[in-house]
């Protein structure tokens, strides 16, 4: 999980990542990290949830970050790593 953390830490200095369609990798539901996890690990890395879903492939999390801007990121099911993020 450390290497989750450190990959949603750097989130914080990525400006914008392309405005598109997430294209996270289709991966069977017994695969997928559990919710509650992936959250925590966000929460850890200093962001706070306002809304958490699965879209598609990928969870969701609308939210802010520590600077208290407002984040939009999409994330693999099975890892958690960031596919696409959006910084208000």
């Amino acid at each position: 999980m450390t290497g989750l953390r450190f990959t949603l830490a750097a989130l914080a200095l990525v400006p914008l990542l392309a405005h598109a369609a997430a294209d996270c990798e289709a991966h069977p539901r017994e695969q997928w990290m559990k919710e509650d996890d992936l959250k925590a690990a966000l929460k850890d890395a200093g962001y706070t949830l306002k809304k958490f879903k699965v879209d598609g492939n990928c969870y969701e999390m609308y939210g802010h970050n520590e600077k208290g801007q407002r984040v939009e990121i999409y994330m693999d099911t099975v890892t958690g790593k960031p596919v696409k993020a959006y910084l208000d």
